[in-house]
């Protein structure tokens, strides 16, 4: 089966989250132009990639700000999509492994609503410390490919930047346990996140659920051991905690350490010291599992999972495994343009440089419309770029040979078991696009509405490349 039409077969099945027809038409024609462009110039290389009309311009803008495009029902569905289309997801205990990472895309735009000042955390010395721009919170299914793993993205928000109400005490946990909601992953899953997310409230939106949180805990963290009563008991609320530990002490201690191979990706012939106890973490009045980890070469750091039942070694291969998300975030900004978008706002007030929040609750009930429909147009954009990355994966998972062979171009090395990236299977779908809209008018519908609106200075380039 051609890749184009494996891809326009995965796609329609999001239809339902659109009121119209041409708004999804519209919707994945967008997607389609993530998908070949090559360069990231937000809606103009979409046009440009397509070889659409001029005046396709402004209908792809109209189209992004549509109420027609159901945002929150398309996040639900594509997860859904997803969770349907990969043949192998990560499962451990049965469960699925979700992973949840924050990036902050820069922006510079005066009339860009949650524009902001933020401050990157990051230990990298080629960011730097303070942009303005967007704080947005992702979350991703793992998912095994060949030999490799991959994090497929399911949704992304911008979560700062914006104060709707001066009431209005929630945090950025508070939003990540509202996407999780939104995607309405409906198996129980692991929650996989870095030290930010080893919070109470964090762990209890998720038990509440039914599901886990894995994550790393600062090195000045605490937790208590279990309270053994002795003697008759007293009146009143029985206790809880006993003894109070200092988690970064469980690296030194030398009596019930163990060890084990490395089940960290790719890693080979390391041996891991570990240490493991079963703790009252107090943020949630709970058992956790907290595992001290030290590793020969990279250091030591302190593992928590909420679920006691899971062994060390799955604990130390999931955390390790979340730094896919990071290799998700970096192919959505050099490859696909996820967050190109430079949608301005015309009766904004503009935004001093280096500004903090935008603060709305005593503007007019129209202002807050019109920054609403904004924000919605941003979380479009970026919706067809996380469903065109994940779709670029879900080609190289399973039709991997017809990319190799349609891609047509050079590597250095191609290593063998590995899923080609989604430049290789962008690169694929480049070069049969022609013939995909030449010969398929009749079976995609998506080929003839793209054949139609093209310019037709240029259809015959695409006859003769065909």
């Amino acid at each position: 089966m051609p890749l184009w039409v494996m891809w326009w077969n995965a796609l329609q099945m999001l239809r339902p989250a659109f009121s119209r027809l041409p708004t999804f038409l519209w919707f994945a024609t967008t997607v389609a132009g993530f998908t070949v462009r090559t360069e990231h110039l937000g809606v103009t290389s979409i046009v440009r990639a397509l070889k659409l009309n001029a005046r396709c311009y402004s209908k792809l803008i109209k189209n992004m700000h549509s109420s027609a495009v159901r945002l929150d029902e398309l996040n639900a569905l594509w997860t859904r999509v997803v969770l349907k289309l990969f043949p192998s997801p990560i499962r451990v205990n049965g469960r699925r492994v979700l992973v949840g990472d924050g990036i902050k895309a820069p922006k510079r735009g005066k009339k860009m609503p949650g524009v902001k000042l933020l401050h990157q955390q990051s230990e990298s010395n080629n960011k730097s410390e303070y942009i303005t721009g967007h704080s947005i919170q992702a979350v991703c299914v793992l998912v095994q490919v060949l030999n490799s793993v991959l994090a497929v993205p399911l949704g992304m928000r911008i979560h700062e930047g914006l104060v709707w109400s001066n009431r209005d005490r929630r945090t950025l946990l508070d939003k990540m346990l509202s996407l999780i909601n939104i995607l309405d992953v409906s198996e129980p899953f692991y929650f996989v996140g870095d030290a930010y997310y080893a919070a109470g409230k964090m762990a209890e939106g998720l038990l509440a659920a039914g599901n886990h949180l894995i994550t790393r805990v600062k090195s000045n963290a605490v937790a208590y051991e279990p309270h053994v009563a002795q003697g008759p008991t007293k009146r009143g609320r029985p206790r809880l905690y006993g003894r109070k530990i200092a988690l970064k002490c469980l690296l030194d201690v030398k009596a019930g350490t163990q060890q084990l191979a490395s089940p960290v990706y790719g890693e080979q012939d390391v041996i891991l010291s570990y240490v493991v106890r079963d703790l009252m973490w107090r943020p949630t009045g709970r058992i956790a599992r907290f595992i001290a980890v030290t590793h020969p070469s990279r250091g030591s750091c302190l593992l928590m999972s909420t679920d006691s039942s899971l062994s060390a070694a799955d604990i130390v291969r999931l955390y390790g495994l979340r730094f896919k998300i990071e290799h998700t975030f970096k192919q959505a900004v050099r490859s696909i343009g996820t967050f190109a978008y430079h949608f301005w706002m015309k009766s904004m007030k503009p935004r001093p440089r280096r500004s903090g929040n935008q603060h709305l609750h005593r503007e007019s009930q129209q202002y807050r419309d019109g920054v609403t429909k904004k924000i919605q147009a941003y979380h479009v954009f970026m919706q067809a770029g996380v469903i065109s990355q994940g779709l670029l994966q879900y080609l190289a998972a399973v039709a991997s040979t017809q990319v190799w062979s349609s891609f047509g171009s050079w590597l250095r090395t191609i290593r063998a078991g590995v899923a080609p990236s989604e430049f290789v299977v962008a690169g694929a779908l480049r070069n049969t696009l022609p013939q995909f809209l030449l010969n398929n008018r009749e079976e995609a519908s998506i080929a003839k509405f793209i054949g139609d609106h093209q310019n037709l200075d240029t259809v015959e380039i695409f006859a003769v490349a065909a």
